[in-house]
């Protein structure tokens, strides 16, 4: 490698590492919660509010179900409507236990894409499981879920106070709507 090629690749580097340090999301260091029953969290959830994404991009009727399989692997599968065109769209995965050793502590780590894992913590949940603030492993991604189709406003406020002290956007929520069938 010449000179020139050499400066051309350290300017590279240098600029793309500024970049990185610039744009990268910011990590959430909150913990998950540590009473966490993967047996009474399985079944359909639905999404309330989303920081949003590419893959929940104008989605409603947001839904997910957690359902372990044969081999008591959790399955994921998430499903919701685009609003553009009113088409179905569905992505499965899996999840697991972020700490294998203690299946007690609500920090799993979610695929959708092959060896690919994302951070998927229960951050907190009602006593019968029925609502649940969940982040991922940085501030750009956080859901509200609920069991029904609504869900309490008292309930809502007390998630977005703990998203908020956990320095999360809460003003950036998109509020799923969850029509009728």
């Amino acid at each position: 490698m010449n000179k020139k090629q050499t400066l051309i690749a350290l300017s590279a580097t240098a600029l793309g590492t500024i970049i990185y340090n610039v744009l990268k999301p910011v990590k959430s260091d909150v913990q998950a919660i540590s009473n966490f029953d993967i047996d009474q969290y399985l079944g359909k959830w639905y999404e309330i509010a989303r920081l949003d994404f590419y893959w929940e991009k104008n989605l409603k009727n947001v839904v997910a179900e957690y359902r372990k399989d044969t081999s008591g692997r959790i399955q994921v599968i998430n499903k919701g409507v685009d609003i553009t065109n009113n088409q179905l769209k569905i992505k499965t995965g899996k999840a697991k236990f972020k700490f294998p050793d203690d299946k007690n502590i609500g920090a799993l780590k979610v695929s959708f894409f092959g060896p690919f894992y994302s951070g998927y913590h229960v951050m907190a949940i009602d006593e019968g499981y029925k609502y649940a603030l969940v982040f991922g492993d940085n501030t750009d991604y956080m859901w509200i879920l609920s069991r029904e189709k609504d869900i309490p406003k008292k309930v809502v406020e007390g998630f977005l106070k703990t998203a908020q002290m956990a320095g999360y956007a809460t003003e950036n929520l998109v509020w799923t709507v969850q029509e009728d069938s």
